[in-house]
């Protein structure tokens, strides 16, 4: 198939491809699984803000909020609420377990299918919902979707795209879920207006993302590992083929083949992940993630509504910022898309720290001067934060949201991928669900002190990411370990170990073999 009018080389060790028409339409229906996590999160936090929702699901806190001499950092402050946005991610750590063996197993394409389709069993759920058990096990089923959703997708592209434009090809995940975010905060801004049935066009819209994946799935083709990984060569090179745009993959097949025996070795992934050789991919891959999360950045996504309530601003004016704020983030992640395979993975991360640093250090003090316990915050002040909220979000939205996600499915070996990727995507799904469940709580305790809590994670993820973190730009993955992690002044010291034992043992065969004879 016709390349994009592209370079031919498909970076690292000069492997011919193209950036062809076939990868970069199945990245983007496979990237459309970001669109339903996306909407997800968007949807949440609006739907919590509305009162028929809150009246209807729960009272006490729609009598908290209307109380006029409730403190203004605890009217929200009840655990049902945030186990409405928190359940869906226990599910995800759970239901992305599971996903780890079926993607192994049956492939990538297969498992995104039952992601959308646990998604639109959810949607369906929530929409229909007449109690909370209703509405928090449709939570759960969406939570499974996600689960499946984040563990395949990711790598999935990963795996099918050329090395040259792999982190702008997989940034398109994280693109889209800004755009499912968007999304929802717009029909959560109709939505709030129609009553008393508007949060339930809200949550059924969810359906929407989940048919469209559904559907796309069914024209993506499955990935040349994973098809090699289940014994189906001549299928294998054939899409290979296809998705470089050239005859002559005979060099790539080799290495993914090379890997693929070297995986068939590993009888138990999980197990051989905590070898020392291992670590330095784990530990980097389940750092990213959490630090993803200790950013703060769900404090705007799941709650901006709900935070510029508090501050003073009406319904409609809390949701019209939000929608505001969800616009930075989705025109933010394009620089990622253009940049990362430009300028590198790190610069991205080092810049947005002191980006984000600067705006949640002075989001903080205005708080702390201007937000008392019973006060409408000034307009000005309240505006000026929602600049700073804008800052914050730019800064995020190029470098951890995307890479956060990126990285940790670049950088593990085929033979732990889908094991290290799970532990990653549970890390994340983890401390979302830590963040979602506390933050409430958290905001009413901390008041304005919680933007001082998440900068100093952001000081800590900076500084890893000077020093850790190495750069894996432009880099095929079944190259990393000896590319990046044996070169790194810090992690190759794991490897040194491995090395030794690895010639120790194959002298030894060799005596061994020397004796028989």
């Amino acid at each position: 198939m016709a390349g994009l009018s592209m370079a031919e080389s498909g970076g690292g060790r000069d492997l011919p491809s193209k950036l062809t028409w076939q990868v970069f339409i199945c990245c983007i229906i496979a990237a459309s699984g970001g669109l339903m996590f996306g909407y997800d999160i968007g949807i949440s936090g609006g739907v919590t803000s509305m009162d028929d929702f809150l009246e209807k699901f729960f009272p006490a806190v729609y009598l908290k909020k209307h109380e006029a001499r409730e403190d203004n950092y605890c009217k929200y402050d009840n655990q049902f609420l945030q186990l409405f946005t928190s359940s869906l991610y226990l599910a995800a750590i759970v239901s992305s377990f599971i996903a780890s063996f079926f993607c192994k197993k049956f492939g990538r394409k297969p498992t995104i299918q039952a992601a959308s389709i646990f998604f639109l069993a959810g949607a369906v759920l929530n929409a229909v919902s007449v109690k909370l058990g209703m509405l928090i096990a449709g939570r759960i089923c969406l939570g499974v979707g996600v689960g499946f959703g984040n563990q395949a997708v990711p790598l999935f592209i990963s795996e099918i795209a050329p090395a040259k434009y792999r982190g702008g090809l997989n940034i398109c995940f994280q693109f889209l879920i800004t755009i499912g975010i968007l999304i929802a905060n717009l029909i959560n801004y109709a939505t709030s207006k129609v009553h008393p049935y508007g949060w339930r066009i809200s949550l059924g819209c969810a359906a929407v993302p989940a048919i469209i994946l559904a559907i796309g799935s069914l024209v993506i083709v499955e990935t040349p590992a994973s098809l090699l990984e289940r014994g189906k060569n001549e299928e294998a090179l054939r899409v290979l083929r296809k998705i470089r745009g050239v005859d002559n993959v005979d060099k790539e097949y080799a290495e993914i083949l090379n890997a693929i025996e070297l995986a068939k070795q590993v009888k138990h992934p999980f197990r051989n992940l905590m070898s020392r050789s291992n670590r330095p991919q784990l530990i980097c891959g389940t750092v990213l993630q959490f630090f993803q999360q200790f950013t703060g950045i769900n404090v705007v996504m799941f709650y901006a509504p709900v935070l510029f309530q508090t501050m003073g601003y009406g319904s409609d004016g809390s949701l019209l910022s939000a929608v505001v704020t969800d616009l930075v983030n989705a025109v933010s992640t394009l620089v990622a898309v253009f940049l990362v395979d430009i300028i590198g993975r790190r610069v991205l991360l080092i810049e947005a720290c002191l980006q984000m640093l600067v705006a949640q250090s002075i989001m903080g003090r205005i708080l702390a001067v201007h937000l008392k316990s019973a006060n409408i915050m000034p307009k000005a002040s309240a505006k000026l934060v929602v600049i700073l909220v804008c800052v914050f979000v730019s800064g995020f939205a190029w470098s951890w949201g995307p890479l956060g996600w990126l990285i940790p499915s670049e950088i593990f070996p085929l033979e732990t991928r889908s094991a290290g990727f799970f532990f990653a995507v549970s890390m994340n799904m983890f401390c979302t669900f830590l963040v979602a469940q506390a933050f409430l709580t958290m905001l009413c305790h901390m008041r304005s002190g919680i933007f001082f809590f998440f900068a100093a994670w952001i000081v800590v993820m900076g500084i890893f990411a000077i020093f850790f973190l190495p750069e894996t730009k432009g880099i095929p993955i079944d190259e990393m370990n000896e590319r990046v992690w044996k070169k790194h002044w810090f992690w190759k010291r794991y490897h040194k170990d491995s090395y030794i034992n690895k010639r120790s043992q194959e002298i030894q065969d060799k005596s061994e073999e020397e004796s028989l004879e």
